[in-house]
C-alpha cells in the first residue's frame, strides 16, 4: 500500500469530504454515461452523507482489499472492477461478496466502482497504461460513442447529452525503435510483477515503434490496432483461438500481460484526479493505493524442456514414448 500526497486547497486545510463529494468528483472524471450498458458502476455500498478522511484505491474489491481498507480507516474504497456484476440474492458472509460488504459496513466504509467508464475516459485506464510504457503522441484506438448511446446521465452532472467519450484503447509511439524483446522488457519493468509475466507472439528481433494498448480484456481491438499501423498490440486475457486467428490474419504482434497488472497504473491517476477535484471545492482527503496483488495466478513454471531431444519439433508427430500411456499404439492422424 502506498500513500499519495494530498492536494490542499489554497488558503487553508479545507474541510473533510463526504462520500457524496467523492462520488461527484469521480463521476465528473469518469462519467457513468461512458460505461457499457451491461456494466455496474458507481456507489454500491455506503452512506452518501458519511464523512471521508481517507480514500483507498484498488483494482479488485476482494476480501483482502476490503480488510486492508478497513485497517487503514478508509471511509471509501474505490475499485476498478465491480463487486457484483451479475444479480445476487444475498450478501451473507458465506460468500466472498458478502464478506466484502460486511467488512466495509462494519468499518464504516463505502465502495465505489469506475469500470468501463474509466477505460475510455481521458486520463483513465488506457492513458495510464500508455504513460507507464512511455508512449508519445497518444490518441484513442477505437472511436467512442456519445453519452446518449450509453447510460443516462446522473443528476447534477455537468456533462450534456451527446458528449462524446474519447474511445477505447490508445495508440502511440515509442521514443525510438526497439526490438520486440526490448519492448517486452520495457513492459515487464513498467507493470507490477505477476506470475504470468509478459508473453508475445512475434519474432524477438522484430522492430517496434508504434504501440497500441487496451488494459484488461481487449482482444477484440487487435484488428483496429493492425489497421492503425501498430507494430504491437498490448492487452490481457489472450485466448488461444482468438490469438491464433489474429496472428494468422493480422500484421501485428500480440503482447499479453496479466489483467490486473494492465489496469493497476490507473490507480495513481484516479487518486490524483480525486484530490485535485476536491481541493478545488475546499475539501480534502488522504489517498492510498493498494499494492496487494489480486491477480489470481500465483505460480508459473515454464514447460520448455532442458533437453531439446525430449520434445518433438513443432508440427512433428509424437513418438510412441512421447505419447501418453493410454494413446500408445494409436496412429497419429494428421
Amino acid at each position: 500500500m502506498t500513500d499519495l500526497p494530498n492536494a490542499a486547497p489554497a488558503g487553508g486545510a479545507g474541510r473533510p469530504a463526504t462520500v457524496a463529494d467523492c462520488v461527484a468528483a469521480l463521476e465528473e472524471a469518469y462519467p457513468p454515461g461512458f460505461a457499457e450498458s451491461w456494466d455496474a458502476v458507481g456507489l454500491s455500498v455506503g452512506e452518501p452523507g458519511a464523512t471521508v478522511g481517507r480514500v483507498h484505491f484498488a483494482v479488485d474489491p476482494t476480501v483482502e482489499v476490503a480488510a486492508e481498507a478497513a485497517a487503514l480507516g478508509a471511509g471509501l474504497l474505490v475499485t476498478h472492477h465491480p463487486l457484483f456484476l451479475r444479480g445476487v440474492h444475498g450478501v451473507a458472509t458465506t460468500t466472498a461478496g458478502g464478506r466484502v460488504v460486511t467488512t466495509l459496513i462494519r468499518a464504516g466504509a463505502a465502495l465505489f466502482t469506475a469500470h468501463t467508464n474509466a477505460d475510455v475516459a481521458c486520463r483513465g485506464v488506457n492513458d495510464a497504461l500508455a504513460a507507464a510504457l512511455g508512449l508519445l503522441d497518444v490518441r484513442p484506438l477505437a472511436e467512442g460513442r456519445s453519452l446518449t448511446e450509453g447510460r443516462s446521465l446522473t443528476e447534477g452532472s455537468s456533462l450534456t447529452e451527446g458528449t462524446a467519450n474519447p474511445g477505447l484503447g490508445r495508440i502511440g509511439e515509442l521514443p525510438a525503435v526497439e526490438p520486440l524483446s526490448a519492448f517486452c522488457a520495457r513492459v515487464a519493468g513498467a507493470l507490477p510483477a505477476t506470475a504470468a509475466g509478459v508473453r508475445a507472439t512475434g519474432d524477438p528481433d522484430r522492430p517496434v515503434r508504434r504501440v497500441a494498448v487496451c488494459g484488461g480484456s481487449g482482444g477484440e481491438l487487435a484488428g483496429a490496432a493492425a489497421a492503425a499501423g501498430a507494430d504491437v498490440f498490448l492487452t490481457a486475457d489472450g485466448r488461444h483461438h482468438h490469438v491464433l486467428d489474429a496472428v494468422a490474419a493480422l500484421p501485428v504482434t500480440i503482447v499479453d500481460v496479466a489483467h490486473w497488472a494492465s489496469e493497476w497504473p490507473w490507480l495513481d491517476y484516479a487518486a490524483e484526479r480525486l484530490t485535485t477535484a476536491l481541493a478545488a471545492h475546499g475539501r480534502t482527503v488522504v489517498t492510498s493505493v493498494s499494492t496487494l496483488v489480486t491477480d489470481p495466478w500465483r505460480l508459473h513454471l515454464p514447460t520448455a524442456p532442458a533437453d531439446d531431444t525430449a520434445s518433438p519439433a513443432a508440427g512433428a508427430p509424437a513418438t510412441e514414448t512421447q505419447k501418453s500411456p493410454a494413446c500408445r499404439g494409436v496412429p497419429d492422424i494428421r
